[in-house]
């Protein structure tokens, strides 16, 4: 795939890669939705990035590693947790997205779009929910 001086480069570049379940191919196979990368000006790899759907299934696993146990056993704070971060990662925005979230913690459709909801509404904590006054 690369000379020798081109190793460390890859070396840097790979935990990267596989955090976003990417994957590193010679740049000369690289297709035209694929990045090539270029050191010292020259072409030294590719990276063939995930399809959306295959994205999501890695973010979760890469999201139950880091817990240390199957979303399923955590508890509800934790699954909340979970929702924002896949969130502000774009998770929803795949199509069946909420599905394969619910799946994945063990809850229903409806809980994942609670706990999306319950982030959107302004609460003071202290006093409840503002009241309409009229």
């Amino acid at each position: 795939m690369s000379g020798a001086g081109d190793e460390p480069f890859i070396a840097a570049v790979k935990p990267l890669v596989d955090a976003i379940g990417g994957e590193l191919v010679p740049p000369d196979e690289a297709g035209p939705e694929d990045v090539v990368l270029a050191w010292e000006g020259a072409d030294v790899v590719a990276v063939r990035l995930p399809q959306l759907a295959d994205s999501l299934d890695h973010l979760l696993a890469a999201l139950e590693r880091k817990q240390g146990k199957p979303l399923a056993e955590l508890d509800r704070k934790a699954k909340q947790q979970i929702v924002r971060t896949l969130e502000a990662r774009g998770a929803f925005s795949v199509r069946h997205g909420v599905e394969t979230v619910a799946s994945a913690l063990g809850v229903s459709r409806f809980t994942v779009y609670n706990y999306l909801n319950r982030e959107k509404e302004p609460v003071n904590r202290e006093k409840g929910p503002e009241r309409p006054r009229g």
